[in-house]
């Protein structure tokens, strides 16, 4: 590690000015060989660092999300050109330029702070070792070296011998215990903010090997960490668990104001949204507009939950504006009802024996509203009108029993059958 660091000796300097000068500040409320002055120095500095990092923190989330959505056609090409690997980058590289995605973007803001992190660990191990270095002169060297936090010296490790430790004025017993607590602390941070990207900022719709990477991601640097941490100094550990809280209380606040697409936050984040909307009846804040602004532009190519924001808004009698505003629109509630509108005005479906019968005898249905005796009573009219008629003379009158046709025989008179069918 001391080897690593001394690469980035170029910048000791300028690092060790930044703590110097906040030192300064700190001293004046705390004291200047206080553990407060020179642990918040180095908070501060983090403080610092990440601040000036936020434009390539805002590049990492853009590169990760497109990496998120461009998974599938990466595996495609894998498939097309899996022997022939000239071939197959010449087609990732020509996806990554056409969708301006930068596979190291992700990295940028751990490989930006690497310099400063090493030349930190440079100038407390200086410290440690009761030599100057940059601005830091003997005077402020000897403050830092009784600056204590929680008992443990600011320039002891947990790997540090019982002799090394007396000599910079505190117990093995303190140090081990400071430091185990924090490296717990730094690989616990870690833990999370690692999580809290899997299970709430990423796209659940994506299934490809680039989440199976993530997922593994989440338990290896964690432990990295801790195995790391055993050889850095408690300067070091406050810096590092500094930068991973800054860090997880970035991305939390990323995740619920411009979550990923499809997301779990997405659907968190426009129920927000549309609970808003609701008790105020437009849509507050800049960042929210713009969100609706780019739902409305999607079109049919909007997701599940997008859709589902879009027919909330309908149920209240609103429709989404290219503006990113609501207005409201009786169009947008007739779409919004009209799925369940069209399901309850659906016929129930008839049985097998009922269609047979409509099909068989056609008009039944329709003669099925009045009374089974009418038809009978019609009949029962006629025939008695034809017995009220006068019988011609000489003509026996006929039984009721034959004018009945028989089923199958024609009405009239019957033409006597051929002898040889009798």
């Amino acid at each position: 590690m001391d080897t690593i660091a001394s690469l980035f000796s170029f910048i000791t300097t300028p690092v060790s000015w930044v703590i110097v000068q906040f030192h300064k500040l700190y001293g004046a409320l705390f004291g200047d060989d206080t553990g407060w002055a020179w642990g918040l120095s180095i908070v501060s500095l983090v403080i610092l660092i990440r601040i000036c990092l936020i434009p390539l923190f805002v590049k990492q989330i853009k590169s990760t999300r497109n990496m998120q959505v461009l998974q599938p056609k990466m595996k495609a090409i894998q498939e097309r050109y899996k022997n022939d690997k000239q071939r197959q980058s010449e087609e990732m590289m020509k996806l990554y330029k056409e969708t301006g995605t930068n596979p190291l973007s992700s990295c940028l803001p751990i490989l930006a702070q690497s310099p400063f992190f090493f030349a930190l660990y440079h100038v407390l191990s200086a410290i440690a070792s009761g030599k100057t270095i940059g601005v830091i002169d003997q005077p402020l060297l000897d403050s830092a070296r009784q600056a204590h936090i929680f008992g443990a010296p600011l320039a002891a490790k947990f790997m540090d011998s019982e002799e090394k430790v007396q000599a910079l004025g505190a117990s093995l017993t303190d140090v081990r215990v400071v430091t185990a607590i924090m490296i717990v602390m730094m690989s616990a941070s870690q833990f999370f903010t690692q999580r809290q990207l899997m299970t709430k900022n990423v796209d659940l719709t994506v299934k490809t090997p680039y989440m199976q990477q993530q997922k593994m991601l989440m338990y290896i640097f964690p432990l990295i960490f801790a195995v790391m941490g055993i050889n850095f100094p408690v300067g070091v550990l406050v810096y590092w668990l500094t930068t991973n809280v800054w860090t997880m209380g970035q991305q939390m606040y990323v995740i619920n104001q411009n979550p990923t697409p499809g997301s779990k936050a997405q659907d968190q984040y426009l129920s927000r949204v549309l609970k808003s909307v609701t008790a105020h009846g437009e849509v507050r804040g800049r960042t929210r507009r713009n969100t609706v602004k780019r739902i409305v532009v999607k079109g049919p190519d909007r997701n599940d939950i997008e859709r589902k924001f879009i027919t909330g808004l309908g149920k209240l009698g609103l429709a989404a504006q290219e503006d990113g505003t609501v207005a409201k629109s009786e169009a947008a509630v007739l779409e919004a009802e009209g799925g369940a509108a069209a399901k309850r005005q659906q016929p129930k479906r008839q049985t097998k024996a009922k269609r047979h019968t409509a099909a068989t005898h056609p008009g039944t249905e329709k003669d099925s509203g009045s009374t089974g005796s009418e038809p009978k009573t019609s009949l029962e009219k006629q025939d008695a009108s034809q017995d009220d008629k006068p019988k011609p003379a000489g003509k026996p009158a006929a039984s009721g029993s034959s004018r009945q046709a028989k089923s199958g025989q024609r009405k009239g008179p019957q033409r006597p059958k051929h002898p040889s069918k009798k």
